[in-house]
């Protein structure tokens, strides 16, 4: 992963310095579940902090990562649905997901900075509880990169490619169907979501791996990186 990073910290760094002051400089991170979109986003933000922190040690950080995560329609919501057993056996799904909600927290996150620009707020996911969490990551004026990652970022189809094409830089990861396969078993395996290997395995055949398959079929044209995901610790 470092020769990626590194290549795509120089290009987001570029961008970032290219934007107006007023402006923030918006990055979405897509792929498929599993290819490691979380482990790069996270990393990225820090690698973009550190460079920005060596340059300017006295200013607060330059760089927020908001995940789609916090997204997830509600088990209320879900139970609401006309077929709710579907609903929640489907959940990851992009039709559980609040698609025009996320397009109008990157809607404000792309409105002009100015002095009376205030804190915006978007939700994370409580796996505790399994639901989102309303307002839990902040993002302040002083904020001037945002790192968005998520399965439908980058997705061609609305509400999702009017988000991203609100975004500076689109990043795509490609990694391979076994791989992800088997990153997928082992996370659902052990945040107990699967109580066996087996169950785990068939839960990411059956869901994230066909949500997968739509996410490569209705990817946006225009991605300006894509990186590899290889099967090796440092995508964990």
């Amino acid at each position: 992963m470092e020769e990626q990073l590194d290549r795509l910290v120089e290009k987001a760094w570029k961008g970032f310095l290219e934007t107006p002051e007023n402006e923030r400089f918006l990055i979405a991170i897509g792929g498929i579940p599993g290819s490691g979109k979380t482990t790069l986003s996270k990393r990225l933000t820090a690698a973009l902090n550190a460079r920005y922190a060596s340059e300017h040690p006295s200013h607060p950080p330059i760089a927020a990562f908001v995940p789609m995560d916090g997204f997830h329609l509600t088990r209320a919501q879900l139970d609401a649905m006309p077929d709710p057993v579907t609903a929640h056996a489907r959940r990851g799904a992009a039709f559980t997901f609040d698609g025009e909600g996320f397009l109008r927290l990157v809607q404000r996150l792309r409105e002009p900075l100015t002095d009376a620009t205030t804190t915006v707020f978007a939700p994370s996911f409580d796996h505790a509880v399994k639901d989102p969490k309303e307002n839990d990551i902040a993002v302040g004026r002083t904020h001037r990169i945002v790192v968005l990652e998520g399965n439908y970022i980058l997705l061609s189809t609305p509400p999702w490619v009017k988000a991203s094409q609100l975004a500076n830089l689109r990043v795509f990861i490609n990694t391979s169907e076994a791989t992800a396969r088997a990153r997928l078993a082992a996370r659902h395996l052990a945040a107990g979501i699967a109580a066996t290997a087996a169950e785990a395995d068939r839960r990411a055949v059956e869901n994230d791996l066909v949500n997968g398959a739509e996410i490569i079929r209705l990817r946006v044209p225009d991605v300006h990186v894509n990186i590899e995901s290889v099967d090796d610790d440092s995508w964990f």
